[in-house]
């Protein structure tokens, strides 16, 4: 059970990191709104960052 705890914990930390280093800080709080979101219940916090993370993978600047 550790191990396991461990190992997700590992993948968590590294996908922020990679969400961090391609999006900035944009996509970290659009990360922490869809975490926040999911674990409170709160549907509309959660469509907020589903959105965000939508938006800069997108690039609608293009």
């Amino acid at each position: 059970m550790a191990v396991l705890a461990l190992v997700s914990a590992v993948c968590v930390v590294t996908f922020e990191q990679i969400v961090q280093w391609r999006y900035g800080g944009t996509g970290i709080v659009g990360l922490l709104l869809l975490a926040i979101g999911l674990r409170a219940g709160r549907p509309s916090v959660s469509c907020a960052g589903a959105v965000l993370l939508a938006l800069m993978v997108a690039d609608p600047a293009l």
